[in-house]
């Protein structure tokens, strides 16, 4: 199994030697080392890949530990930021699908739940595209969840008129029982 990771600024490893000519200009480094902490050399003795990458659209230099050697560098480098593309990604979700936590930890429960709370959010998108709602779509949800359980019609919510907001505001006319 193969990995990929960002190496931290205070890696202590010994360069063992060049792993190809680079060919690419964003790629700086690579090269093979061997760990050589204490604990990390005892975990993980065999030799690994160090490979040094100016990315341009941000300018920042990253150098990323892995044990593939027959990758090219670039790959590498790939690797990793499409493994970043997944982690914003699931922050998204997090954040505008509102999923705080998944239901379980297997494909037939955590599929099922991403694809409700998109198909909420997506109904939600277009809804305020339809209605030309002005405010947000967190807000339009909010809405939502206030007079979820009351017979109001959604229309008239989006409208947000003062007739429409005090009509919604009457208490209901509830039956007693003696």
């Amino acid at each position: 199994m193969c990995f990929v990771t960002r190496a931290k600024d205070n890696i202590k490893c010994d360069v063992t030697g060049q792993h190809k000519p680079i060919k690419h200009k964003q790629v700086v480094r690579d090269d093979l080392v061997r760990l050589k902490g204490y604990c990390s050399k005892r975990k993980y003795p065999n030799q690994l890949r160090i490979v040094g990458y100016n990315d341009p659209e941000t300018g920042k230099y990253y150098e990323f530990l892995t044990n593939n050697f027959a990758l090219a560098a670039k790959t590498i480098a790939d690797i990793y930021k499409s493994r970043w593309q997944i982690e914003l990604f699931f922050k998204w979700i997090k954040q505008n699908l509102k999923i705080k936590s998944f239901l379980g930890t297997t494909p037939n429960v955590v599929l099922p739940q991403i694809w409700v709370a998109m198909c909420y959010y997506l109904l939600l998108t277009y809804i305020k595209y339809q209605t030309k709602f002005a405010r947000s779509i967190t807000e339009l949800s909010r809405m939502i969840k206030e007079i979820l359980m009351e017979r109001t019609m959604l229309i008239d919510i989006l409208s947000l008129n003062v007739n429409t907001l005090n009509k919604i505001r009457e208490p209901v006319q509830q039956l007693t029982l003696f």
